[in-house]
């Protein structure tokens, strides 16, 4: 399946949001995001689907992809668009239960991960932490601009890389091979979410024309 065009993804975290997430979401939208993952997986099941299916609304106004981080069970409950799974997870079970028109992405670390997606299941991955990130600190040792680019050839699907992402840093992970980039933090504690985006999404496409055939 197709990705959203532009591919940027906006993850959602209201525990760093400076305020409601429908209100940072809708800026995000408007400045020209077309693709959304909720990522509240401590709320009950039945909290993640009420919001899910408030922020399905906005993104349905936009034009807008909504996935949900966590159980496939869920995205389905909820009306997603797609799922995303945690490293670790059968994708083969997913996408049995919410059908073959429904993003799947995969959350990766290595290149033992990235050759193991099978394209005819897995529709994209989350490779990182690209760089340190005030997210989720400790997570994990940063992939780095050298990690990227072996977790990019190895996988048979496209890959966003995630964590410590800004503008200034997009153009690097394009050129490493990533197909897009995803953000959480950057979005979600930033004063102005639709200035945030706008530069994001701005340096994203002008990286990926730059690596376009025929481009220099």
């Amino acid at each position: 399946m197709q990705l959203p065009d532009p591919p940027f993804l906006l993850v959602t975290d209201r525990r760093q949001a400076r305020r409601p997430l429908n209100a940072i979401i809708a800026e995000a939208f408007g400045a020209g995001c077309r693709w959304v993952s909720l990522r509240e997986k401590d709320l009950p099941a039945d909290e993640q689907i009420l919001l899910a299916r408030g922020i399905a609304s906005l993104a349905q106004a936009h034009g807008a992809t909504l996935t949900l981080h966590g159980e496939a069970q869920l995205a389905k409950l909820a009306g997603a668009d797609g799922v995303h799974l945690p490293a670790g997870v059968d994708p083969v079970s997913a996408r049995a239960l919410i059908g073959p028109e429904k993003l799947i992405g995969v959350s990766i670390h290595t290149v033992t991960e990235a050759e193991a997606i099978d394209p005819g299941i897995v529709d994209y991955a989350l490779a990182g932490p690209a760089f340190e990130t005030a997210s989720k600190p400790g997570y994990g040792p940063e992939i780095g601009r050298k990690g990227l680019i072996e977790i990019a050839h190895a996988a048979r699907a496209p890959v966003l890389a995630i964590g410590g992402i800004n503008s200034a840093r997009v153009g690097e992970l394009v050129a490493a091979g990533a197909a897009g980039v995803a953000v959480m933090g950057g979005v979600m504690r930033a004063a102005a979410p639709a200035q945030e985006v706008r530069a994001l999404i701005a340096t994203l496409k002008g990286a990926l024309a730059m690596r376009e055939p025929g481009k220099s």
